[in-house]
């Protein structure tokens, strides 16, 4: 009889059996799969369970919606967006819900985007163009046109979106399913996601951190950060706030701010908007690389006052911002010790690890896609992914882990979130400043 290695392989886990597998794996086990796949599954069944009882809720919200017609201010900053700007106006135009103004905003940009602004103006597409001659950077630019918004509800857009037809509806209904909802996230999805391998995993990422991720956050009452690609906002909050501030991470500072005022903040799976996500892994570096320096700025060093008891000490927030910490910083320093302790203590035998590592998480990612696909309303597109699904691993375990770690150790001893050229030099110098 010839062995090969899979009768090796078996043969070892089977005589191990599932305490070896336990011990082995006991950081999947006990803090990856409870609160990524058990927990999806669990929202899952809620969401289908009471579909029913909130569709009727959301229709009775919509009717008053409609009876009211509230005027829904769109603001969209950016800079060098003129091959995005008509793709996004076109779609705002076709939206179910009419009674908005649209208000574009050019950050010193030196391609078209003024020219092809000031053409849609003048033919009645847009309501409002502004520009900086100087660029002030994306808080400069939506403060801006805060400034001119008259609308009830502000919804604020990235100029590289898109919209589906009843996406504006869809993002200021849950105003008046509960009138403490201060701001609603809307549901982002990759509109290139067929370009390359690094556009379809990220589609993926989207889907299972946006699409179902911010489902169940939602639902435990710790949805903690309002996409500026799409996030519909009451303007008497705004306006209280003072608008957004400076930085990589004003998203998430602008969503913490008004979850401190007490305020409820909703995540509305139906608004969905397309995006273009960075087609190449040298931008979505330096993308992740900016993003993830926000949660050392913002939410351990600006907003620590969370995590202290004081009269506005309110516990969901703190819960919010201990699950994005504990999930995010505290877990990547603890996988790098687990790593370490399975190479060094197991080192004989990863040639039979490795490859169960890679069917246990694979399991779980397939699992995690089935549940995306049975929430997505585009399912038919979007499953032609599942072919990716054996890189998520890799993607999420690996890459955007190092991506993550290399963040928190730039913002943490060089605080170097201030020196990033996203945002202009005298702002982030002015930001430091005043420790914004």
């Amino acid at each position: 009889m010839i062995y090969t290695f899979w009768d090796d392989f078996f043969w070892y886990w089977y005589s191990n059996g599932f305490e070896k597998v336990f011990y082995i794996f006991w950081y999947f086990f006990l803090l990856e799969a409870p609160r990524f796949l058990v927990m999806d599954l669990v929202v899952m069944f809620v969401f289908y369970r009471t579909r029913n009882k909130k569709a009727a809720i959301y229709e009775e919200a919509r009717q008053k919606l409609w009876f009211e017609n509230p005027l829904v201010s769109l603001i969209a900053p950016g800079k060098n967006e003129g091959e995005h700007i008509y793709k996004l106006v076109d779609s705002i135009n076709k939206q179910s819900y009419q009674n908005i103004e649209i208000i574009i905003i050019d950050d010193g940009s030196d391609d078209d985007t003024a020219v092809i602004c000031r053409s849609l103006l003048k033919n009645g597409f847009i309501d409002v163009f502004l520009r900086n001659d100087e660029r002030g950077g994306k808080a400069s630019a939506a403060n801006l046109a805060l400034r001119y918004a008259k609308g009830k509800f502000v919804v604020h857009l990235d100029a590289d979106t898109s919209f589906d037809e009843k996406a504006i509806e869809n993002i200021i209904i849950p105003f008046y399913v509960d009138s403490n909802v201060g701001a609603v996230g809307g549901n982002i999805k990759a509109r290139n996601q067929d370009f390359n391998i690094s556009t379809s995993l990220q589609a993926i990422e989207y889907l299972q951190t946006i699409a179902v991720g911010r489902v169940v956050t939602s639902y435990l009452g710790i949805y903690k950060i309002i996409s500026g690609a799409f996030g519909a906002f009451r303007k008497d909050i705004i306006d209280r706030i003072g608008g957004w501030d400076i930085g990589p991470g004003l998203d998430g500072d602008i969503t913490v701010k008004i979850r401190k005022m007490g305020y409820t903040i909703a995540f509305e799976p139906t608004a969905v908007a397309l995006t273009n996500v960075p087609n190449s892994f040298k931008k979505l570096s330096n993308q992740r690389l900016r993003w993830n320096k926000s949660l050392i700025r913002f939410r351990i060093r600006k907003h620590s006052d969370i995590f202290k008891p004081q009269a506005s000490f309110n516990f969901s927030n703190f819960f919010a911002f201990f699950e994005n910490i504990f999930f995010n910083l505290i877990l990547d320093v603890i996988w790098f010790f687990y790593i370490i302790q399975i190479i060094i203590v197991n080192v004989d035998y990863l040639a039979f690890i490795i490859p169960l590592k890679i069917m246990i998480y694979g399991a779980a990612s397939f699992i995690q896609f089935l549940v995306v696909l049975s929430m997505s309303e585009r399912w038919k597109t979007e499953a032609k992914l599942i072919i990716y699904i054996p890189l998520m691993m890799v993607y999420n375990g690996y890459y955007m882990r190092v991506i993550r770690t290399m963040a928190y150790i730039k913002e943490i001893f060089f605080y170097s979130s201030y020196k990033d050229p996203w945002n202009p030099a005298k702002s982030s110098l002015k930001a430091k400043e005043y420790g914004l």
